[in-house]
């Protein structure tokens, strides 16, 4: 067999602005992996070389990054409430209001700077629903796996958290119709296998605890495991359509609004009862903040590779909280934790092995039909003036 020609010189890809359509525009060009030529060991060892180095495009690096920005972001967010609860505050519905009332009130006045108060007002009208649901599945996961640690153990809280998965993954497939590898398969094996490892060290590190309800938590972790990952799989459809800022800033409001009307149905009792000072204050506007930053994150993340990839990156965050336990809590460090760790790692890359992220779905984000989005009409008035 012959040697492929040299492909060592790459075209380098462009990444701007992410709410651009010209910035991930998949009509005109995907990039494809370099083959892996197996007619004698150098050909193996330099077309290796090649496939490994066009994994490690701007994009790819990115989305890694990103990644484990939003793992860290559920870590500060589990310690927070950690905190809020050994102080007398459990309050999870309310908890998350400050959450979807924040990006409502960022995204929200960008939104009607873009679109002007009569554009914003017809997407409402027309699109709204769509947004609704979003929302609806989003607050009720949020609900229910909060719901599901309270009576149901650690150990079944990990695996069933994972079932989002499988299920955001075929909820992607049925909107965007991705190309799934087999190499995606093995990847996704690879992540569930380095959580297995942060289980058993979970296990032998006796941070279990004794459930309540096994029957009842593990139905809440499983149907608010469903719920995250239509809503993951949901909002990564919308965002590769619509500008960012419009899907954040609908989900904060139609989130703010539901999730308003369930804490004050639930909670509203326990809200006098809980112990409102600084303290408190200050970890809620942390457990705030970390959260803004992962729902900023998730978006782009799911532009850069996918709403899968997102959920897989998740699986980190148990090393993440290793590291803040060693300097909050005083824990030992289990030496599985870095090989867990590791393991999801490789898992990550392995996923787009084959396949690339340009390759998860169509992206072309533009503002509706119907709205006249600010500047937009600036081309078509210089022209006619022409």
């Amino acid at each position: 067999m012959i040697d492929p020609p040299n492909q060592d010189t790459k075209t380098p890809e462009p990444l701007v602005d992410v709410d651009s359509p010209e910035s991930f525009d998949l009509s005109h060009v995907v990039p494809s992996r370099p083959a892996i030529v197996f007619s004698s060991p150098r050909a193996f060892a330099r077309s290796f070389s090649r496939r490994w180095k066009s994994i490690w495009t701007r994009r790819f690096t990115l989305a890694l990054f990103s990644g484990q920005v939003v793992a860290l972001c559920i870590t500060c967010t589990n310690v927070t409430t950690t905190e809020l609860v050994n102080r007398n505050w459990a309050l999870p519905t309310t908890q998350t209001f400050f959450l979807y009332f924040s990006i409502f009130m960022i995204y929200t006045p960008y939104t009607l700077y873009q679109y002007g108060l009569k554009g914003w007002g017809k997407m409402v009208l027309r699109d709204g629903w769509k947004y609704f649901i979003l929302a609806a599945f989003d607050v009720e996961g949020n609900f229910l796996v909060v719901k599901a640690y309270q009576y149901t153990d650690l150990l079944s809280c990990m695996l069933l958290d994972a079932w989002a998965i499988p299920v955001c993954m075929f909820v992607s497939w049925v909107y965007m119709r991705p190309r799934y590898h087999w190499t995606q398969i093995l990847g996704v094996i690879i992540c569930i296998a380095g959580l297995g490892l942060l289980v058993a060290s979970d296990e032998l590190t006796d941070k279990d605890w004794t459930a309540l309800n096994r029957a009842k938590g593990d139905g809440f972790m499983i149907a608010g495991a469903t719920l995250y990952g239509l809503s993951n799989a949901t909002e990564e459809f919308f965002v590769r359509k619509r500008p960012l800022y419009e899907v954040v800033g609908q989900l904060g409001m139609w989130g703010t609004l539901i999730n308003g009307v369930q804490a004050a149905g639930l909670e509203h009792g326990a809200m006098k009862l809980a112990s409102w000072n600084r303290m408190t204050i200050g970890i809620l506007v942390a457990y705030t903040s970390a959260m803004f930053i992962l729902y900023t994150v998730a978006p782009m993340l799911y532009r850069l590779a996918s709403s899968t990839y997102y959920n897989l990156s998740l699986l980190t965050s148990d090393f993440w909280g290793l590291l803040f336990g060693l300097f909050l809590y005083h824990y030992r460090p289990y030496w599985l934790y870095f090989i867990a760790y590791v393991v999801i790692i490789v898992g990550l890359v392995t996923y787009f092995w084959c396949s690339t992220p340009e390759e998860q779905g169509k992206l072309d984000p533009t503002a509706p039909a119907y709205v006249n989005k600010r500047g937009a009409e600036l081309i078509p008035s210089s022209s006619s003036s022409a």
